[in-house]
């Protein structure tokens, strides 16, 4: 389930940067590479215990299934979070900028 949710996460997250490639005013490229690093990593985990697993791997638990989406989805919510932290330091449209240096 972290494979898959860190997958769709990645997929949808390119087909926002491909729609908006020239402009990247947003720098949804870095939470690109985010997410697909992520789902690498997910997939070397999932290569590595099916190795020691087996056919096992194909067959988990229910429980198992809601803490790898938890896992998953905590994974997103964090590149997320990375994502915007970025985006606030660098300040592409200049708001907090403005905001900050504001004349009253």
């Amino acid at each position: 389930m972290t494979l898959l949710t860190t997958v769709f996460a990645a997929i949808i997250c390119t087909v926002v940067w491909y729609k908006n490639a020239p402009k990247s005013e947003m720098k949804v490229g870095i939470l690109c590479w985010l997410f697909w690093g992520a789902s690498l990593m997910w997939l070397i985990d999932a290569i590595f215990e099916y190795a020691e697993l087996g056919a096992a791997y194909f067959t988990p638990a229910p429980a198992d299934m809601l803490n790898d989406l938890f896992l998953g989805l905590s994974v997103v919510a964090l590149g997320l979070i990375i994502w915007l932290v970025i985006l606030l330091v660098t300040d592409p449209k200049g708001v907090i900028k403005s905001a900050l240096f504001k004349k009253k």
